[in-house]
């Protein structure tokens, strides 16, 4: 009676369908590798087949099938005499490739997620140096060369700037341009020198200063316009932001996959030298 009502046990029923669930997909998801049994199952064919048909842009001849399941067989029954020999163990690239399956496996497990906007808005805030639109000035300058009586040149075209002079009928003619509109200092570095370039960025706003120094001599300046550093907007680098976004997922994932496992685990460090040093990578 009591071994009846045990069998009539709903519980038990769930537990020995879960079960039989686990050794059926245990039998189905991965091939036997143990004895000398080697099963060719319809859905390898057809994987078989369908590789060849994306390689070669055509379907397989019943002789290239044949061909395709031989090579398999060859490739498992040369695996497991190697398995057999322990030619897989402390094969660098053997440990190399089943890290990479096994990353592989923890990134995908997070694949499915799809970035919000307001994932990457933050995603872009929280890496802003790496979206950030530089800092633009529009300027003019007047070029005087490096001559000896440069400072008294720059003095006098100081004071005939300040009378409403042309700027273009003083200092000298040079390839350099006289002005640039809402330039980035990295072009203005290039043109001039990064010191020029520095100076740029704190010479006062609407009048002309100087002198100011560049990798061809001395120059008086005037800004114009200013444009502060800011965040573009989301829509202009949603591609970018997204990429990234995905690929530091893909980390992370890596990183927390690792990190589960890896309590699971004791080391022993023999080397003296390495012995009191804690292995957490």
């Amino acid at each position: 009676m009591r071994a009846r009502r045990l069998l009539k046990e709903p519980l038990l029923h769930f537990l020995l369908i879960g079960f039989a669930l686990f050794i059926v997909y245990a039998k189905l998801a991965s091939p036997d590798r143990s004895g000398t049994t080697i099963v060719v199952s319809e859905a390898m064919v057809d994987e078989l087949a369908r590789e060849h048909e994306v390689r070669w842009a055509r379907k397989a001849s019943d002789q290239e099938l044949t061909g395709l399941v031989d090579g398999y067989v060859r490739d498992e029954v040369l695996y497991r005499e190697g398995l057999t020999l322990g030619l897989d163990r402390d094969d660098a690239l053997i440990k190399r490739r089943v890290r990479q399956k096994f990353e592989v496996i923890a990134e995908e497990q997070n694949a499915s997620a799809t970035p919000s906007d307001a994932d990457l808005a933050s995603y872009v805030t929280a890496h802003a140096a790496r979206f950030l639109l530089p800092a633009r000035v529009s300027f003019e300058q007047v070029f005087f060369g490096d001559a000896l009586d440069v400072e008294r040149a720059v003095a006098n075209a100081s004071v005939a700037l300040a009378r409403g002079a042309d700027p273009s009928s003083l200092g000298r003619g040079s390839m350099l341009p006289s002005h640039l509109d809402n330039a980035a200092r990295d072009l203005i570095a290039r043109d001039f020198g990064t010191a020029f370039a520095g100076r740029i960025e704190t010479a006062p706003l609407g009048r002309w200063s100087g002198p100011i120094g560049s990798s061809f001599g001395t120059h008086l300046v005037r800004v114009t316009a200013r444009t502060p550093a800011a965040l573009p907007d989301l829509d202009s680098v949603r591609q970018i932001a997204r990429r990234e976004w995905e690929t530091e997922r893909r980390m992370n994932a890596r990183h927390e996959s690792y990190a589960k496992v890896r309590g699971n685990y004791a080391v022993v460090i023999e080397a003296k030298k390495l012995a009191s040093s804690p292995i957490q990578r």
